[in-house]
């Protein structure tokens, strides 16, 4: 996600624009309408996901290039606010009262900064690939989350997908106790990428609160500009925001803010708004492979099988809890129906 490789995400913007009916019904000016057949809003949600999932390879290649992790967060969110002002039809249409905006601005932004700095941290000890698979178990969280709160029962379904997430994360780290050189990842970097997998399963029931009655694009605009203020504020004491950057590495941060983020955020949603959280909820899990691929291609890191084995079955997990949420969710409108009939 990214920083959600994340989804962000991923891994980026997607904080605002979370899985549920709201946000499958975006109401600000955004300039492109939702393609009308399903094989259209797939390719969206493809761009989408090939967008998010370039996070973490994109901020690993400006900061090889000696960009430091602020600045690089701090002018990639800020350009990619602009860029989303602008697609939402100007600084008007995305004006908040205060008592709107600013709980937006501090909760979601610092609540996007923590998760996007967590992930990418972990770039200092784990594989981009690993990072990718181990952010892609917030859903399970989720369902862990509301259970322990009673917010939602855990059901045989949500359970089946906690343990295969879970089975998935071991696959990955290695057995305890595993031998110098074999093939485990570093704790420091699993923990983390868990941490902000964890804060982002948090950060979605809050986030939803908060954006009641905006337009995802709109709390999306003011999550992300959050974002740049505290990278900004973090930064600016510490002497970590600089504008002396290779033109290579502004091209990256372009990147990052166009294609990883506001342009991934507008396809996520022309996507969303044809098929649906369930069937986009699918064809995002092609997110943490994308991110896997090209780590190896880009990056040069090898793609182990315990890896690629544990991200299948992190994957599997939210195709589970997603095709079991969907049924629940179709059930009573054919009981409906039937009734009416």
């Amino acid at each position: 996600m990214g920083d959600g490789p994340f989804p962000l995400a991923a891994l980026g913007v997607r904080a605002g624009c979370q899985l549920s009916a709201e946000a499958a019904h975006p109401t600000s000016p955004v300039p492109h309408p939702s393609p009308a057949t399903p094989v259209g809003a797939t390719i969206s949600l493809l761009l989408a996901a090939l967008g998010f999932g370039s996070v973490v390879i994109l901020t690993k290649l400006a900061r090889d290039g000696g960009a430091p992790l602020a600045t690089i967060l701090a002018w990639r969110y800020a350009l990619a606010a602009a860029v989303l002002v602008g697609l939402s039809g100007g600084v008007r249409a995305v004006l908040l009262p205060p008592r709107r905006a600013l709980p937006i601005l501090l909760l979601g932004g610092g609540g996007q900064a923590s998760i996007a700095f967590l992930s990418l941290r972990a770039l200092d000890y784990i594989p981009a690939a690993a990072i990718g698979f181990l952010f892609y178990t917030y859903p399970a969280w989720v369902a862990l989350l509301a259970a322990v709160t009673g917010a939602e029962r855990l059901t045989v379904a949500r359970a089946a997908a906690l343990a295969l997430s879970l089975a998935g994360i071991a696959l990955m780290v290695g057995a305890p106790g595993a031998r110098a050189g074999a093939a485990a990842l570093h704790p420091t970097g699993v923990a983390l990428a868990l941490a902000s997998a964890l804060i982002y399963a948090v950060f979605i029931p809050m986030v939803n609160r908060l954006q009641r009655g905006t337009s995802p694009a709109v709390a999306s605009t003011y999550i992300v500009f959050g974002v740049a203020l505290i990278a900004l504020a973090v930064g600016l004491p510490t002497h970590e925001i600089t504008v002396r950057l290779a033109p290579g590495v502004w091209g990256v941060i372009a990147a990052l803010a166009l294609f990883s983020t506001a342009l991934a955020f507008i396809y996520f949603l022309r996507g969303l708004a044809v098929l649906g959280p369930v069937r986009t909820s699918i064809i995002s899990t092609v997110e943490p492979f994308w991110t896997a691929t090209a780590g190896m291609l880009v990056l040069g890191q090898p793609l182990r099988g315990s890896t690629l084995a544990g991200g299948a079955m992190i994957a599997s997990a939210v195709l589970l809890l997603q095709w079991r949420e969907g049924r629940a969710a179709v059930r009573p409108v054919t009981e409906r129906e039937t009734e009416a009939s």
